[in-house]
């Protein structure tokens, strides 16, 4: 095994980005149906979930992974094992949900994946509040009502996609709140999640 110095820039600021655009995007979508749903916005919306919330997540799932198995540079904070579970699920999760929605097959499927989401949901969320890592905790409670608002979205409830959009704009604009703020203490020296 390679031992190389434990590094303070982990990756979680990509995978929060990539998913705050992600919800950014499909949110308003389906709490104001804005752009009406067609072909044409199905395929774009579909690629943006494929690219922005699966990729970004995957990358850094990986990268936390590489670096805490590895290279051992991101020791010290076990709740990164969490982070990269959650973000490598995550992101391959959004891979399906956007190859789905380009190639507009039937989203009934996706209340299976939403019973196995609420749970990686919660267990994130203990993880992060017992790692006093508030903000990440509540980030975790935000993706626990994402998955529940998306068990009657998928069988076509009206209630259940107003519920799934209002979700994604409050827990995007979080994300960003969370990708901000991890740049600027790392990158500035900035103290917004302390």
């Amino acid at each position: 095994m390679i031992t190389l110095p434990a590094s303070t820039f982990v990756p979680i600021a990509l995978g929060f980005f990539g998913l705050g655009t992600g919800y950014l995007i499909w949110g308003p979508q389906e709490l104001f149906g804005f752009p009406r749903r067609d072909r044409a916005v199905d395929r774009s919306m579909g690629l943006w979930g494929v690219f922005l919330p699966g990729l970004c997540q995957v990358v850094t799932g990986i990268i936390l992974f590489i670096g805490l198995t590895w290279f051992e540079v991101f020791q010290g904070n076990p709740a990164l094992y969490m982070a990269a579970v959650a973000f490598s699920a995550y992101g391959i999760h959004w891979f399906a949900l956007g190859l789905n929605r380009y190639q507009e097959n039937d989203p009934r499927p996706n209340v299976g994946m939403s019973v196995a989401f609420i749970v990686l949901s919660v267990v994130g969320a203990v993880v992060f509040f017992h790692a006093d890592d508030w903000p990440v905790g509540l980030l975790f409670c935000g993706l626990a009502a994402v998955y529940v608002s998306e068990l009657p979205a998928s069988v076509g409830a009206r209630i259940g996609e107003l519920a799934l959009g209002f979700c994604h704009v409050v827990v995007g604009l979080w994300l960003m709140y969370l990708s901000s703020a991890v740049l600027l203490d790392l990158a500035a020296g900035y103290h917004w999640r302390s």
